[in-house]
């Protein structure tokens, strides 16, 4: 904490001197806006009258007197939107900076939750300022300004790999997870609010729909919150991909579940053809939301094609693309989160083939800016909205929410885990399903969903949203803190950084190719069948009509080796030329995103041994030879007489010279 025995000496108080002054600048914003608020509020009436004055002197004929021409005006009505949101945004960006300027506190409380006491600071601020609190986390704000940021870094940057492979178990979590959290928590609180207690009696008359109703949107878990806590832990990929798959896959199912409870709510009975059309709304939702997704971002793909021309603009298709599968996602009420999924996942191997290498740089560092400042604003305003918003406290609804949450969370992961390491051969063990378990986290999107409920049709909203954002606190600090400890003390495996070398990549080929092999000599048609289908068609057709040149026609070892050269050309120039180099001839594809104008073509090297028809088995040869071990190539025919000798193997002039001395010694003993 800062006031341990670290901040009383010299040292801390040094170290500390960057968060005083940042704390000061912090102060001095909100001052500003307070001050500019208050002079707002009277300068439009102020402008007002004299407006009015300046339209009665003109219509009696100018007889007043003729006022002193203004040297500085003040309108803050004029600017009073866009202002507002740049100070939000700069304390957002203020205390995100803040916070790792304080390590000790950083590493104790995730960011998150300081991020919500901020926003209760600001919006206690504002109240006892007399001011009235804005309503920030608007439900339309939020789902088209804040929250697509976020999932499309996530999508563009999906690790495709682990996140298919264990897309059944993801799929069961999402859906058959949600379901019951959502009937499970629904019809319990029913049972609980039929009771007859004299303290609760305004319980009594909560019908089950609505129940079920706050049960869909309470049972998501939420992305953002996911986000914010599992990449500061560091979890392992395995699991970081199962909780966060999750979060994004089932929103389908919340989206369904939200909207024929709020349908039927009113009408307050739901028949079997209701729930049939239910199952059917959702695969619509779901399948919908990735056809659309997948439709962009073939489109997005498609345009980058041809814009070699004007790499300037290459980052901006990428943005637009995403945004409008998103809105068009949502104008038909599919979903919005799996059409930016899909979008992003979809482009993103034909576009970086087609861009440069400062617009992938452009793209990276602008969605993790941008999705962070919105993770940043999301948190920040959860807890203005706190403070603002009506509030109907009920201990026994309340309390019975937050813990039925809780049991049908470890219910849900112990059951479907269960079945499903029936299945796995990588079984999750005890540890993996209490991190998953423990991770299930409730955040904004619960929170702007009961928002959006019409008081006039639920008269419990109040209710509602006093105890969606009791779950969401007690989450977010109360799991969200004691996870990383409990992770360390669990031991549970930690992620590791480690770059993929072009021996991983080879021997991860090869055993896809021999699992494939296998598949097909056994007669089964697994998940590497039909990756192999899918590989084989992409780059048969697909790639051929969404890559530009020559980079669709390369082998996927080259194409690998051409990333790799890429990553250490860029470390070569951030670090001043310390990185060395690889001893390999380089590659002209990859270098000519590198280079701002375009080079001469270079000139063509004469191959010891002929083109052969399926490929540039030489190239191979040499990528192989300066990156892994020096071997010899492999040679048609052996004979311990005639060795034929690799021209490119090191040493073949010593050699030669070895073998014409043996010889020689040969023919002189004869």
């Amino acid at each position: 904490m800062p006031t341990g025995s670290g901040w009383l000496s010299p040292a801390g108080s040094g170290r500390s001197l960057p968060g005083r002054g940042l704390l000061l600048l912090t102060v001095l914003v909100l001052l500003e806006g307070t001050v500019f608020r208050l002079g707002a509020a009277s300068t439009p009436d102020v402008s007002g009258h004299d407006t009015k004055d300046h339209h009665k002197a003109t219509a009696i004929g100018h007889n007043s007197t003729k006022k002193a021409f203004p040297v500085l005006d003040l309108d803050y009505g004029h600017i009073q939107t866009p202002f507002e949101i740049s100070l939000w945004v700069l304390l957002a960006s203020l205390m995100k900076l803040g916070f790792h300027l304080i390590p000790r506190l950083s590493g104790i409380v995730p960011e998150s939750c300081l991020l919500i006491v901020v926003g209760l600071l600001v919006g206690g601020l504002i109240k006892i300022a007399g001011e009235k609190v804005p309503p920030v986390l608007d439900s339309r704000l939020f789902f088209l300004c804040l929250l697509p940021p976020i999932i499309l870094d996530a999508g563009y940057f999906l690790p495709i790999r682990p996140f298919m492979e264990n897309l059944g178990t993801i799929l069961i979590f999402a859906v058959v997870g949600t379901l019951w959290n959502a009937f499970f928590i629904g019809g319990l609180l029913y049972a609980v609010c039929q009771i007859q207690t004299g303290n609760s009696s305004e319980l009594n008359g909560l019908g089950l729909l609505p129940c079920l109703l706050f049960g869909s949107i309470i049972s998501a878990v939420d992305p953002v919150a996911v986000l914010a806590v599992f990449e500061e832990i560091h979890i392992n990929e395995l699991l970081h991909i199962l909780v966060f798959g999750e979060s994004l896959l089932n929103d389908a199912v919340t989206v369904v579940l939200y909207h024929l409870f709020e349908e039927y709510s009113g009408v307050g009975t739901v028949t079997v053809m209701d729930g049939f059309l239910g199952i059917i709304s959702f695969l619509v939702v779901a399948l919908g939301g990735v056809l659309v997704g997948a439709i962009y971002g073939i489109l997005a793909a498609f345009t980058s094609r041809f814009t070699s021309h004007t790499r300037v603009i290459e980052p901006l298709f990428v943005f637009v693309y995403s945004y409008i599968a998103y809105l068009s996602a949502e104008m038909f009420h599919l979903s919005g989160i799996m059409a930016l999924i899909a979008c992003g996942a979809v482009m993103r191997p034909y576009v970086e083939a087609n861009i440069s290498h400062k617009s992938h740089t452009t793209i990276k560092y602008f969605l993790k800016m941008w999705s962070s400042v919105s993770e940043t604003l999301i948190f920040i305003f959860l807890g203005v909205a706190t403070v603002d918003g009506p509030h109907f406290w009920n201990w026994t609804f309340v309390t019975v929410t937050v813990i039925l949450c809780l049991v049908a969370r470890v219910i849900g992961v112990v059951g479907l885990t269960y079945i499903i390491n029936k299945f796995r051969i990588v079984k999750l063990t005890t540890k993996d399903q209490f991190i998953i378990a423990y991770g299930g986290l409730r955040g904004a999107i619960a929170f702007s969903l009961g928002f959006l409920l019409k008081e006039d049709h639920f008269p419990e909203r109040n209710m509602f949203l006093t105890a969606i954002i009791t779950v969401i606190f007690f989450t977010v600090f109360v799991q969200g803190m004691t996870i990383k400890p409990l992770v360390e003390l669990l031991a549970v495996k930690k992620k590791q950084e480690a770059k993929r070398s072009i021996n991983e990549e080879i021997h991860t080929q090869f055993l896809d190719h021999l699992l494939t092999g296998i598949e097909d000599i056994c007669g089964h048609y697994g998940h590497h069948h039909w990756k192999d289908k899918l590989n084989r068609f992409n780059k048969k057709y697909v790639k051929k009509c969404l890559i530009a040149g020559e980079r669709s026609k390369e082998p996927q070892l080259i194409a690998f080796y051409h990333k790799m050269e890429m990553k250490q050309a860029i470390q070569l120039v951030e670090s001043g030329g310390g990185v060395k180099m690889p001893s390999a001839m380089p590659s002209t594809v990859s270098m000519q995103n590198i280079q701002p104008k375009k080079l001469p073509p270079p000139k063509t090297v004469e191959r010891a041994l002929p083109q052969l028809p399926k490929g540039r088995e030489e190239e191979i040869r040499k990528i192989l030879r300066s990156n892994l071990q020096r071997t010899r190539q492999r040679l048609h025919s052996y004979n311990r007489h005639t060795l034929v000798a690799d021209p490119y193997e090191d040493g073949f002039d010593k050699f030669i010279l070895k073998k014409q001395k043996i010889i020689e010694l040969e023919n002189k003993k004869c």
